[in-house]
C-alpha cells in the first residue's frame, strides 16, 4: 500500500507484453479483496488459495489475499492433479483465485473434491456455464467483484501466517510450511537495504509462485518501487534474451539456470551489463559458473544465498570475491557464508552438540526467520525443529552438511546429511563424487546417483552428465586417480539437458526413475 501511494504511476509489473502501474495493481487487488472479505466466513481457515500461472491474476491474487487478510496458498497448474488436490484439501482453503488459462484444470479438480469452494475468476467475464456445470460451488467473475472502497483494512497479527508453502515430504504427500509475517517482513527489510534497492531497478522473476524464491522477487521488489518483470514461457527458456530485452538490473535464479547458460556460450563476456546484482540460491554454486557470470556481468555484485523453505528464503549469503573466495570454497563450490543479523547458526552432531571449530557436522539455525512450523502437523514439526542440550531457543535441522567455521571464515555446504550412502559398506558423499567429475569433465551440471538399492544400501553409483558424449573411459581414468574404486561411477549418462524439477533445480527423483526404466 505504501509503494502504491508513493510510486502509483510507475511501472510495478510487466508481463505478457503488458505494464501495469501501481495504482492499476492496487485497484485490482483490493477488489478481490474486497470480494474476499464480503463472502468469507469466520469459520473459513484464515488462507486462500491461488490457481494461476504467470499471468496478472497470480500476481494480484496473492496481494489480493493478503489484504484480506489471509495468508495465501500458491497452487502450480502445471503439477500433478493429484498433488495440487491434496494441496488445497489440507489447506482448508474456502476461495480460490483462478485464472482463465487455469479453468479447465480447475474443472478436473472440482470431480474430485467434495468441498464446496469460492472461486473468484479475475479475467472471466460469463462464469454462467461453470456455474451450471458445478452448482454446489460459487463462481465469481470480475463483473461482481466489490468495488475497491469496500475493502476493509484488516488486523493482522505479525505471527500470522503469511503463505502456506507446500514442500515435498517424505511420505510422498507434500508438508505445508507456515510461514508468518514477521519471518518474511525481517527477511525483506534486510533484503531492501543491503541490495539498496531503488524505483529503477527492474527485477527478474524466474521462479515459479510455488517456489518461495519467487517471494524475494515479488515483496523486495514492490518494497522500494521497483518493477517486476516476468517472463513467458517462452522467454524462461532463453534467459539471456530476457535480460537483454528487458534490461534487468536484479537477476535470481537457482544456479541450473547459470550452468545451463554458461554450456550454451551465453555467459560471453560483457553480454549483461545492465545487471548490477546477480544473486543465486536452491543448489550448489559451482565456482565456474559464477566467474563465467561475472564475465558476462562485469558491472553486477555476485551474491550466492542458502535457506531452506523453513527459514524463510535465504538466510546466509555470500559474496563472491575473485581473488578471496576460490581459496575459501571447498569441493568446486562457492560458500553459502554467513547468518543474516536477525539470525544464529550453529553446527552439530548426531546428538544436536556444537561441534568443534572446522569440523563438519549439520546445520541448525533459529532467528526472526524461523517459520512456524507445518500445518496441521505437529509430529514433523517437533521432529524438525528442536532445542538442543544446553541451549534454550528452538533451532531448525536443516539437514545440510557444513563446516563449523574457524574465526571469520564463511560456512561452507558440503552436501546433505541424507546424501550420505553406503556403497557396499563403505560411507559415500556423493557430492565429493560429484566435485571430481566435475573437475575431470570440465562440465558444470553434474548429478551422482546411488544405484541400484539394495538391502544394506546401494551397489554402486551411475554419475549424469549435461553435455555432450566424452570418451567414458578417459573420463573414468581421470575419475579413477582421485576416487577410490568403491566410489567409481558404474556408468556415466550424457544428456543434452539433465531433468529439472518444476523450481529448474536437477531432478534426482527422475534420474533414478530413468535408471529404473533402463534396468527394467
Amino acid at each position: 500500500m505504501r509503494s502504491a501511494e508513493r510510486y502509483a504511476t510507475s511501472p510495478a509489473l510487466e508481463i505478457g507484453g503488458q505494464t501495469f502501474t501501481y495504482a492499476e495493481i492496487q485497484e485490482s487487488a483490493l477488489r478481490m479483496a474486497a470480494t474476499i472479505q464480503s463472502l468469507a466466513s469466520t469459520s473459513d481457515a484464515p488462507l486462500t488459495a491461488v490457481l494461476a500461472y504467470r499471468t496478472p491474476p497470480a500476481f494480484t491474487g496473492i496481494l489480493a489475499s493478503l489484504l484480506a487478510g489471509h495468508g495465501y496458498v500458491p497452487l502450480n497448474p502445471l503439477f500433478p492433479q493429484a498433488r495440487t488436490l491434496a494441496m488445497l484439501e489440507s489447506s482448508e482453503c474456502q476461495t480460490v483465485i483462478v485464472d482463465s488459462a487455469s479453468v479447465s484444470y480447475l474443472e478436473d479438480l472440482l470431480k474430485e473434491t467434495s468441498a464446496s469452494l469460492r472461486i473468484l475468476l479475475p479475467d472471466v467475464s460469463d462464469v454462467s456455464l461453470l456455474q451450471r456445470r458445478w452448482p454446489h460451488h460459487c463462481f465469481v467473475p470480475a463483473s461482481d467483484f466489490a468495488g475497491a472502497s469496500l475493502w476493509r483494512s484488516p488486523s493482522v497479527d505479525e505471527s500470522a501466517i503469511a503463505y502456506l508453502l507446500f514442500t515435498s515430504g517424505s511420505t510422498g504427500r507434500p508438508k505445508g510450511v507456515m510461514v508468518s509475517h514477521r519471518n518474511v517482513l525481517s527477511f525483506i527489510a534486510y533484503m531492501a537495504d543491503r541490495y539498496a534497492v531503488t524505483p529503477l531497478d527492474r527485477f527478474s522473476q524466474m521462479f515459479d509462485l510455488t517456489f518461495d524464491l519467487s517471494v524475494f522477487d515479488m515483496f523486495v521488489c514492490w518494497e522500494r518501487g521497483a518493477c517486476l518483470c516476468c517472463p513467458t514461457r517462452k522467454e524462461v527458456i532463453s534467459p539471456g534474451r530476457f535480460i537483454r530485452d528487458r534490461q534487468l538490473t536484479v537477476w535470481f535464479s537457482v544456479p541450473s539456470t547459470g550452468v545451463f547458460m554458461k554450456r550454451l556460450g551465453l555467459l560471453k563476456s560483457e553480454q549483461y551489463p545492465s545487471l548490477r546484482l546477480s544473486l543465486f540460491c536452491g543448489e550448489p554454486l559451482p565456482i565456474s559458473v559464477a566467474e563465467a557470470w561475472l564475465l558476462a556481468a562485469p558491472n553486477s555484485v555476485l551474491e550466492n544465498l542458502y535457506g531452506p523453505t523453513e527459514l524463510t528464503i535465504a538466510c546466509t549469503l555470500y559474496q563472491w570475491d575473485s581473488v578471496r573466495s576460490p581459496a575459501e570454497s571447498e569441493i568446486g563450490i562457492v560458500p553459502i557464508g554467513y547468518p543474516y543479523p536477525s539470525m544464529r547458526a550453529l553446527v552439530v552432531d548426531d546428538e544436536l552438540r556444537e561441534v568443534d571449530p572446522g569440523a563438519e557436522g549439520e546445520l541448525i539455525m533459529t532467528g526472526t526467520q524461523m517459520s512456524l512450523g507445518y500445518w496441521n502437523d505437529s509430529e514433523k514439526t517437533a521432529a524438525a525443529f528442536v532445542v538442543p542440550p544446553g541451549q534454550r531457543d528452538v533451532y531448525y535441522r536443516t539437514g545440510d552438511r557444513v563446516r563449523r567455521p574457524s574465526e571469520n571464515a564463511p560456512l561452507v555446504h558440503l552436501g546433505r546429511t541424507d546424501a550420505q550412502v553406503k556403497i557396499l559398506g563403505h560411507r559415500v558423499e556423493l557430492g565429493e563424487i560429484e566435485a571430481v567429475v566435475r573437475q575431470v569433465s570440465g562440465l558444470d551440471g553434474v548429478v551422482a546417483v546411488a544405484w541400484p538399492p539394495t538391502p544394506s544400501g546401494f551397489g554402486g553409483v551411475e554419475v549424469f552428465l549435461e553435455g555432450t558424449n566424452q570418451d567414458a573411459n578417459a573420463l573414468r581414468e581421470g575419475v579413477a586417480s582421485q576416487l577410490p574404486d568403491y566410489m567409481l561411477p558404474k556408468r556415466f549418462h550424457f544428456l543434452e539437458r539433465l531433468p529439472r524439477n518444476v523450481n529448474d533445480k536437477f531432478d534426482r527423483s527422475a534420474m533414478r526413475a530413468l535408471l529404473a526404466n533402463t534396468n527394467a
